[in-house]
């Protein structure tokens, strides 16, 4: 079941990092600039966040199996609209719906783990199934490279189509009900909104949630900027970025694989506070790096492996100990957090594509100041 889940919350990484290698590409096939094509990303995360929203207090009513499978089988037909999308305009809309409809299994894939665990095995669970999931950004980029050419873009959403298919087939087979009749609350707009003020009003949980989210910020301000840095600044190919992005991306599943042992020795508050602290100073290493070594490429390179493996050694710890404080609305709790980091990521490629292709210092000032706001969402936990 685990593995299943982690395919669900794998939904992300996959139909962005996979189709990250043809993003110059496709702007050109559809005649759009890069603004434009990062506005594929921006609407993605915008519907990750709302699917997230709207199911999470849903699944605490309805169960976790039902909402999964609609939204696994919507994700199907979203995949086949985007790979047939005429324009840019068209599939901007479809990664919408892809979203929307992905960001159901994201969701009830946190809650489900939530049911069945808490405390220091919660914590070394969503690690776990981080380490998976992290096998996502490496796969997914040299897929996508590998795949541009031969297929095109187009025919890497169909893939991704494919791959929504595997999860619809898993969900039906190995993922139970969770979530028992007599645990739900009912499916009213006075419990959603009672269960999402409580929510909102736990001081801790908001703490983690926004150091989890703002974090996440940071990373993929690298995220989606990596493919014009990487390929049009430093000159590499869509093949080597390919490279490049998966190796980063391995340290996501190195620093989830060293928590899960440090996990009952050393406990998550310290482990996320050692995380936001490496994620604060390499914010500041990167802003250094851009603007006094411009030429260093390689320096560049480092501090972005840097970068995503401190935001592994943060996004499992703050996931626990976020919904280890609203263990009984597991569902709101998943749904909120899961719409923060979205929202997060749907504002930052606008933010980083308004400096152009031409530098990473745009890139590298956001990643800055979302570390930084990080860390101080991080130091509201420790007074409450």
């Amino acid at each position: 079941m685990l593995l299943t889940l982690a395919l669900l919350a794998a939904i992300a990484p996959l139909a962005i990092d996979m189709y990250l290698p043809g993003l110059p590409v496709l702007g050109d096939d559809l005649h759009a600039s890069q603004a434009t094509v990062q506005l594929t990303l921006t609407t993605f995360m915008l519907g990750l966040a709302a699917g997230q929203l709207l199911m999470g207090p849903m699944s605490d009513s309805l169960g976790r199996r039902r909402p999964l499978i609609l939204g696994t089988v919507l994700l199907v037909a979203a995949g086949i609209g985007c790979a047939v999308a005429p324009s840019i305009a068209v599939l901007i809309v479809f990664r919408f719906v892809q979203g929307l409809t992905g960001g159901i299994g994201v969701v009830v894939a946190r809650a489900v783990i939530a049911d069945r665990t808490s405390g220091d095995r919660s914590a070394k669970l969503f690690s776990i199934m981080m380490i998976i999931t992290s096998a996502a950004p490496v796969v997914a980029p040299l897929l996508g490279g590998a795949l541009i050419g031969p297929i095109g873009w187009r025919g890497i959403f169909v893939v991704l189509t494919g791959l929504a298919v595997v999860m619809l087939l898993s969900v039906l087979a190995f993922v139970p009900e969770t979530l028992p009749t007599e645990r739900r609350h009912p499916f009213q707009a006075g419990t959603i909104a009672h269960n999402m003020r409580a929510v909102l009003g736990n001081r801790r949980y908001l703490g983690y949630t926004l150091a989890f989210a703002i974090g996440f910020g940071g990373m993929f301000a690298y995220i989606s900027a990596s493919p014009f840095v990487i390929q049009e600044y430093m000159g590499f190919s869509p093949g080597a970025f390919s490279i490049l992005f998966a190796i980063n991306a391995v340290g996501i599943g190195i620093a989830g694989t060293v928590n899960t042992k440090l996990v009952g020795r050393v406990r998550p508050q310290r482990l996320l506070a050692v995380g936001v602290a490496l994620l604060v100073t390499v914010g500041i290493a990167m802003i250094l790096a851009v603007t006094l070594a411009p030429g260093v490429h390689w320096l560049l390179l480092v501090l972005m492996f840097c970068l995503t493996s401190s935001f592994g050694l943060t996004a499992g710890n703050a996931t626990a100990l976020a919904l280890g404080e609203v263990r009984e609305r597991a569902g709101t709790g998943s749904a909120v957090l899961g719409t923060l980091q979205f929202v997060v990521g749907a504002i930052v490629p606008p933010l980083v594509g308004l400096g152009g292709s031409a530098s990473p210092v745009p890139m590298a000032i956001v990643v800055v100041i979302c570390t930084l706001l990080s860390a101080c969402a991080f130091l509201t936990t420790l007074r409450h």
